[in-house]
Parts: C-alpha cells; structure tokens; sequence
C-alpha cells in the first residue's frame, strides 16, 4: 500500500456552496453554529475516485503529490478520501502527511470571532482538526507510521509547540518543501536529517517582525543559511485535480506590509504555460470550467518597477492565456490591492473584457484595505497605495472608493478586510475606518448599490498569542464601533444576495439562502447586544461619516 498519505483538515476540502463569505464557517466558535448547520453550508465532499483516493484534493496536497511523484511510483503516494483515511494507513506507510490553515484556530478572523463574542467554545476549524489527528493516530496505532504537519498553519505550532506532543504529533515542517519533500520524507523514519538541508527547530518572528530560529527537535524546516526556498524551475506542475479549480500564478507579494509574513517569501512568477498545465488538469480530471488563480498581490504579477505599477501586458497576457483555454469559461484571482483600480480604470476595463466579466460573471477578489485612516497607512502599509501617493492622489479613504468604484464598474465584487488593534492606532484612526464603510456602504454606481464585503480582524500580537492574554476586554469602543459598522454591511449584501447567490437544486439553493438570510440577521443582532452593552453608540455608528 502507500508508502506516503497526504491529506488536510476537513475544512479545505468542501467548496461551502460557492457563496461568498461561507469559507470563513469555520472560524466561528463551535457553539455558535449548530452541526448540522454547518455541515450543510460546508457542502458535500467532491466523490471519491474508485480506488477511494480523492477526487479533487486542496491545492497544497497536489503540490505536495506531484512532488513525491518525481521521484516515486504512482502506488507509494496516496491521497484518500475523507471518508476513506484510515484504509490507507498500513504496515508499510512510513508518512503521513498533513496539511493545515488555522489548526489551533489562532488565524486572525477566527480569533476575532473567540474575541468579540468573549467565547470559550473551540473553533470549529479546530474541532474538525482535532478530529482528523485523533482518526489518523488511531489508525496508526501498532504502526510505524509517522505524522508530518506542514503548510501555513504551522507558525500556530510555533507559538504553543506544547501542543505537538499533546495532539501526538511526530514532526512539524515549516516552509516551502516542492524541492526537498522527497529527501524529507525519506530521511524523517530514519531520524537522520541532512544537515545541509535541514535544521531541527523553527523561525519565529517577534511582535516587531524580528525573525529568529529556535531549537527544537519535533520542528523541521530549511537550513537557514542555505536556499530558504523552492526555484520556480523546481516545483512541480499538480497532476490531478484541486479544490474549485485552484492554481498558483506567483509565490510573494513584495509590497511590505509591516503586519505580513508573505512579504518576507522572494517573489517568483509562474509563465503562462506553467499555468495552463495547471489548469487542464483541473479541466480534463476534474470537470472544471472555471480557473481560480492562487497569487498573493495580482497586480504585482511581473510588475514595471519599484513604484509597483503594474505591468499591462503581462496581465492582459496572463488573463488571455488562461482564458483561451479550451473548457475556461470564467477566472478570478484571489489577491489584488486596492490603489490599481483606482490608478488605472483602463487597465481594469480592458481586463475585465478579456475575462467576460458581467451581470451573469462577477469577478471575486480578496482586498486587504486594513484601515480607512492615512496615518496608520503610512505607518504599517506604505507601498500598499503605490504608484498612488496619500496626499497627491487624496486621501486613503478617496483611493480606496475610487479603487471600489472602479472594481464595480467593472463587474469586479471585492472582498475587503480591515484590522484593529494596529500599533500605534488611536479611536480617531477606528473612527475614520467606520467612515470609510458607512461611505462605501451607501454609494452606487450605474444605479447600482456597491457591491463589496468587508470582514474585521483582530491584530493581535503574537507575544499575547503565546501568553493566552487576549479576551472580549481587548476590544474598546471605537474597535467595537468598526466590527458593528463592517457586520451591518455584511448583513446587508448578504440579504440582499442570498437568493441569486446561492447554488445547487432548487430545495439546496432555498435552504442555502434562507441560512444565510437568517443566520446574517441574528449575527448582526448579537453584535449589536454586545456593542450596547459595552457602551457602543449604534445610531453614532450608523450615522458617522454619511453627513457631507
């Protein structure tokens, strides 16, 4: 049988109906959401193929098989069904291979969800975390078989290392492993790393972004002061099918936002045809029509210069190649920022026809905007508005709705974040924040009411992290005021959107809808309990920022 099984916590596997927002489920406090409620939203597993491996595999788990496959048979790497796991765990299985998000339920939503509702109750992404690990180590028990947690998660591991030995966890990989996982996984049952590659411990980084390794037998990553990750030339193409149609285009980001890991990854870019291998096999295998491009900051994708302006024609080359593909009848990318589209309308004009967007095609995008105030803009994210200038090209709140305005023009639905608790923040910075929604919230264009999410999330600094320091008492008024005004609107383009949003059958596509038409009201209900009792002025919220 398989010598490695690869497989991930439940929560990456489903596609939760295809509606916006439903991703972050699992951030939510176990007790919040009902089982069975969230079983439903999650949707079904993709079905298994007849050996009972699966079908489609999140994004991280493909990457890792095909690497495996470079250099062993077909048979020795396995990647099983959710409902089929502990059929492949045998006598013979040296690894098995695990991939995570938020496995402690430390990511940044998920703790400002425990945050604001001051909840004790377990994450649900931890709940089916834990789940997986207690399946996998009784079906290895009696066994040799070792546990390897990888993937972004791990820095979790970092901040309470504590818990690898609690959950039974044999090793914790950190980084990037397209190019080193065969030496890895055949060097970890041996217990005899190379040096050369390898180091036994982990980097953590500080609350002011300072790295440092740390010993520690139970962590593998890269040796530090060797390659610290892949050559674009050396990872490998997936070889069958991810979840909803996932492929990378670039790896980094490059802008620097003082608050982000993924500035600190060397960017690499992905050509065209390594792309499109990506995407036939999504399309031959999986059945899928549609190209969801995994990239940290699209518009920089093989950016001009160091002003970060943006590269028109490989954009245009990059959306029209993927696009031509036979069987591609829609693309979006996951990450862009926000000052493009206020910059270049053009730009978004022309690369909104090549990718057919419409009334009937929406172009999804995740948008960190983080603050609606120009100070703590320049502070933590100043190449964020490039090549836009706060000052020059008016404030951070004009950029943003420009961006916005322009994205819907476009047919394009960005899904914004924004943070609280930044260092050095102040309630005038929240406040300017809760403008900047209500502003947004209440504009239109072509007649048409901005289409946009925007989701609050908790800064919390990792030293409070390790300490378990943070509690419902974190959040003053003014953080209060920006998660009240963020969850109104939510609540808004939910309702208005459940119904044509919605997707399956048509007693799938009701149920979906009233779910998310009910559940959106009551969420924002009890955050207005909340808000009232902690001294929050609701009608203050709803009315600041909307007088000029």
């Amino acid at each position: 049988m398989a010598k490695y099984v690869l497989v991930s916590d439940a929560t990456l596997a489903c596609d939760y109906r295809n509606f916006p927002l439903l991703q972050f489920l699992p951030c939510a406090p176990g007790g919040s959401v009902p089982w069975s409620v969230y079983k439903f939203l999650k949707g079904p597993y993709p079905p298994p193929l007849p050996n009972r491996e699966a079908s489609h595999a999140p994004y991280s788990i493909r990457k890792l098989e095909a690497a495996l496959l470079k250099r062993n048979p077909r048979e020795s790497v396995a990647v099983p069904h959710e409902d089929f796991i502990e059929g492949f765990i045998k006598d013979d299985t040296e690894i098995i291979a695990v991939s995570t998000m938020d496995p402690l339920g430390l990511g940044p939503l998920t703790m400002s969800y425990n945050i604001l509702f001051n909840s004790h109750d377990k994450p649900l992404v931890r709940v089916e975390w834990e789940r997986l690990i207690a399946r996998l180590n009784a079906a290895r028990r009696g066994k040799k078989a070792k546990i390897v947690v990888g993937g972004p998660g791990v820095w979790e591991f970092t901040t309470h290392p504590e818990e690898l030995q609690a959950e039974g966890i044999d090793y914790a990989f950190q980084g990037e492993a397209d190019d080193v996982v065969c030496e890895l996984f055949e060097q970890l049952p041996l217990g005899n790393l190379d040096t050369n590659l390898f180091a036994t411990g982990y980097v953590t980084i500080d609350d002011s972004f300072h790295r440092s390794f740390v010993q520690d037998p139970r962590f593998v990553t890269r040796r530090p002061s060797g390659r610290t990750s892949a050559p674009l030339e050396e990872i490998p193409e997936i070889v069958r099918p991810s979840v909803m149609g996932l492929v990378e285009t670039m790896r980094g980001c490059g802008i620097g936002c003082d608050f982000c890991e993924v500035t600190l990854r060397p960017l690499r870019y992905y050509s065209v045809e390594k792309i499109a291998k990506e995407i036939e096999v999504n399309i031959a295998q999986g059945g899928s029509d549609s190209a969801w491009l995994h990239t940290d900051e699209i518009f920089a994708y093989r950016h001009e210069n160091a002003r970060f302006e943006p590269n028109h024609d490989a954009l245009a080359e990059l959306f029209t190649g993927v696009m031509a593909i036979k069987g591609v009848t829609r693309t979006n990318p996951t990450h862009g920022r926000i000052s493009i589209p206020a910059g270049y309308p053009e730009m978004m004009k022309r690369l909104s026809g090549i990718m057919h967007a419409g009334p009937g095609n929406w172009i999804g995008v995740q948008v960190g905007v983080e603050t609606g105030s120009d100070r703590l803009a320049k502070i933590h994210m100043p190449n964020k508005t490039l090549p836009l200038h706060i000052g020059p090209d008016g404030t951070w709140h004009d950029i943003v709705w420009k961006g916005t305005e322009v994205m819907n023009r476009n047919y394009w639905r960005p899904a914004f974040t924004v943070q609280c608790g930044q260092r050095d923040e102040t309630p005038d910075d929240n406040w300017e924040t809760v403008a900047l929604i209500n502003h947004m919230s209440n504009s239109s264009v072509d007649g048409r009411p901005f289409e946009f999410t925007i989701t609050p999330m908790q800064n919390v600094p990792l030293g409070l992290i390790k300490s378990k320091g943070f509690s419902a008492n974190m959040l003053d008024e003014t953080q209060l005021a920006v998660y009240y005004a963020s969850y109104r609107h939510l609540a808004k383009i939910a309702m208005r959107n459940a119904k044509r949003e919605s997707r399956g059958n048509p007693v799938v596509k009701l149920g979906t809808a009233g779910i998310i038409y009910s559940g959106s009201w009551l969420m924002l209900k009890l955050i207005e309990v909340i808000c009232r009792k902690r001294g929050v002025d609701i009608e203050k919220v709803k009315r600041h920022g909307l007088a000029n």
